[in-house]
């Protein structure tokens, strides 16, 4: 199986579906912490009059179009693929810079604003003098997405749909998952996964067992959370019980690379050094858009694999879930 991995050809390579959320950044003082009553290094669920609160009280801020699935796609654009993404935001300040951020890299994203129920989600992120980050995540009009905000002619129109865990927990979005999953198969299309969080596995496990079984080709997980998932104590396990589940299941273990994994075989990745691992916000993300990158380009799984691990790098050695440079210079593909 360690042979390419044919796609028929189509629009886009890899269309992803997630929480949109707008990356809020501002550097503040360690006092700034203690009076606004944050935990230090945490990240925090608030609700809508938390996040106006926290707004108003931070100085110069960078915003940002975030949230896993984002940050996925713009770094499949970034290779040089064709990105696009369905996500839920409003169409205030922080939902134009959304969608302006994020067709500006290169990611499609024409999905209508919401007019009303809640504001535009987002991770409001103070990062203090010693490099530290804490988050507070409203997540807003992105949890919001239902079947009815999905465009199928797009999710009919891209090699691959890519969908995010994190956006797992509602009644609708699971609908929306499971729409999406048929709407891709119907069409030919492949479907990917990303278990997201050890805690959202935890939550859903029995949702996500059936939608990896039934509707996902591609899987994307850590190695925690497919323990969790198979409710197993080691990898080893974990990985034997995900072979043939899907056609293919990536695993990712940190320093010590990732593997592969297939109904026929494994195949073990090494991870790129960096000299200094500065934040791994986003490493998951990246190792996503390089392995689905490779294989939408009909490279075989190890060079997909190898793809991950260079994108995962790129973010490593800097603050912020983004690789801040061409990963297709990075890697000599032009």
């Amino acid at each position: 199986m360690n042979e390419p991995f044919e796609l028929p050809d189509a629009d886009f390579d890899v269309l992803g579906i997630g929480n949109a959320l707008v990356d809020v950044l501002s550097a503040e003082a360690e006092a700034v912490i203690d009076r606004l009553e944050l935990v230090k290094g945490s990240m925090t669920l608030i609700d809508t009059n938390r996040a106006e609160e926290l707004y108003a009280a931070m100085g110069e801020k960078t915003e940002m179009s975030g949230g896993s699935a984002a940050n996925t796609l713009s770094g499949v654009a970034s290779f040089g693929g064709r990105a696009a993404y369905i996500g839920r935001v409003k169409g205030d300040g922080l939902g134009q810079a959304f969608a302006h951020d994020l067709n500006s890299l290169g990611v499609h994203f024409s999905s209508p604003m919401a007019t009303e129920g809640d504001p535009t989600g987002r991770c409001m992120i103070i990062v203090t003098p010693d490099g530290e980050r804490t988050m507070s995540t409203y997540l807003g009009a992105s949890a919001t997405l239902c079947p009815d905000n999905l465009d199928l002619d797009l999710i009919r129109s891209a090699k691959v749909t890519f969908l995010e865990g994190y956006l797992f927990d509602r009644p609708e979005a699971k609908d929306a998952f499971r729409l999406a999953a048929d709407t891709a198969h119907a069409a030919g299309r492949k479907v990917a996964l990303s278990l997201s969080d050890s805690f959202c596995v935890d939550r859903h496990r029995d949702d996500f067992l059936a939608l990896v079984d039934h509707g996902v080709d591609i899987l994307f997980s850590n190695e925690d959370e497919i323990k969790g998932l198979y409710g197993v104590d080691s990898f080893d396990h974990g990985v034997e019980a995900v072979r043939g589940m899907c056609e293919i299941a990536a695993v990712t273990r940190g320093k010590q690379g990732s593997v592969v994994v297939t109904k026929d075989e494994l195949v073990p990745i090494e991870s790129h050094q960096v000299p200094k691992r500065v934040d791994t916000t986003g490493a998951g993300d990246l190792y996503a858009a390089g392995f689905l990158f490779g294989l939408t380009q009909g490279r075989p799984l190890h060079e997909c694999g190898r793809l991950g691990s260079i994108a995962a790098a790129a973010v490593i050695g800097h603050i912020g879930p983004r690789p801040g440079m061409s990963l297709a210079q990075m890697i000599n593909l032009v």
